[in-house]
Parts: structure tokens; C-alpha cells; sequence
């Protein structure tokens, strides 16, 4: 089980720092001279980067943290209870937007990510080490 859970935090760390350099750059590629924010993939607008940046950041950092509960999941057991947190709340916001349907162009995403972050987020919890492990440590 251990096994499993520092592969899903080594994983999902790797992607929350790719997709977070991802979102920081385009910051800068949206303000690059010429080129007039084209190639977002949803036309936010410069507010709507800055906040984009803000949350590269920001995943970049949680990428870390998971990197870091996989090469030791025993300091630190409660990354995957505060990850699982962060994947629920943005199911939960995926699941009201389609149920909105003002996002009606992007189709089924929404639900689809819902789902991918609900089952993520259970697996973090079910994988997760035993709180002993932590004070053995």
C-alpha cells in the first residue's frame, strides 16, 4: 500500500508542477509583445491570467509537497488528507458548473474532472499512511 501511495504522490506531484510552470509562463506568453493573449485556451483576458499565474504558483509549491510525501510518506501522512480537500473542492465546483450550463462549450469536462478528482482524492485517502507510522518516525 505504501508502494502505491508514493507513486500516486510522486505522480500527482509531477503534474501539479508541470501543469503549475504551465500556468505561471503563460502569464508572461500572454504579455509577450505581439502576441495579444492568443492561444489561451479559454479567453480570460489579462485579470483572468494574473489569476491563472497566481495559481501556477501556487500548484507548483503543493507539487512539492506531494514530491516530498513521496519520498517519505511517513513525515507527513497529512498531505493526502489536505490533497483529497483540494481535489473535492474542485469537483465540487465542476460538478456546479455543469449543472450551470454556462460553461455549456466545454461539454462533458467538467463531470469527466469531477470524476478523475473524486477518485483521486479517495485514493489518497485509502492509500495514505496510518497516522502511527508518522510518530514512529
Amino acid at each position: 500500500m505504501v508502494r502505491a501511495y508514493r507513486i500516486l504522490c510522486g505522480v500527482l506531484g509531477v503534474a501539479f508542477v508541470v501543469f503549475g510552470l504551465g500556468a505561471f509562463v503563460s502569464f508572461f506568453g500572454f504579455h509577450a509583445p505581439g502576441s495579444a493573449g492568443l492561444g489561451e485556451p479559454l479567453p480570460v483576458g489579462p485579470n483572468g491570467v494574473y489569476f491563472v499565474a497566481f495559481t501556477g504558483s501556487c500548484l507548483v509549491g503543493w507539487g512539492g509537497c506531494l514530491l516530498g510525501a513521496a519520498r517519505r510518506p511517513e513525515a507527513a501522512p497529512w498531505i493526502a488528507t489536505a490533497t483529497a480537500t483540494g481535489l473535492v473542492l474542485n469537483a465540487v465546483y465542476r460538478i456546479f458548473v455543469w449543472i450551470l450550463g454556462d460553461y455549456h462549450a466545454l461539454g462533458n469536462l467538467p463531470r469527466v474532472e469531477a470524476g478523475l478528482f473524486l477518485l483521486l482524492a479517495l485514493a489518497l485517502l485509502w492509500l495514505r499512511p496510518p497516522a502511527s507510522a508518522a510518530k514512529a518516525s
